[in-house]
């Protein structure tokens, strides 16, 4: 399969083009949830089984070996491990901002500098995050500088 990625200047429309043989294969409607912004997860909350769009969540974080996604108000827990997380933002406004957590670029209000080299996230639901030196790149690529 050849995969052609093309620059265009902000002045156009983006737009994804699929050729493929059989519209109804299983990774057409993938690209198409992606690009439509509806990749979604699921979580437990209060013993029931929620399905959640990826762009809803703030963050995923794993504590003590459980993992958990936050929403604006809501938390969720989850059997996934953080590299299925990190597989399924692959090409959205979430990234490794730490060993631990993956944040939405898209959720956050203001970027600090903190100690170190690490920045400071403040999301939109009013949390705080800290994002680690060797991830300040890609928050900068994410947020277009």
């Amino acid at each position: 399969m050849k995969v052609t990625v093309e620059q265009i200047t902000p002045e156009r429309a983006e737009e994804v083009l699929l050729r493929c043989h059989d519209p109804k294969e299983p990774w057409v409607e993938e690209i198409q949830s992606i690009a439509a912004g509806q990749i979604t997860v699921n979580g437990m909350a209060d013993g029931k089984l929620c399905r959640l769009k990826l762009a809803d969540i703030y963050y995923f974080e794993v504590v003590d070996g459980s993992a958990f996604f936050y929403c604006q108000k809501e938390v969720f827990s989850s059997k996934q491990k953080l590299y299925e997380f990190e597989a399924l933002c692959v090409g959205t406004m979430l990234f490794r901002c730490s060993k631990s957590m993956i944040l939405n670029a898209g959720k956050i209000d203001y970027v600090l500098p903190s100690l170190s080299g690490r920045f400071e996230a403040a999301l939109d639901n009013g949390e705080k995050v800290i994002i680690s030196r060797q991830y300040v790149s890609t928050l900068k690529r994410l947020l277009g500088r």
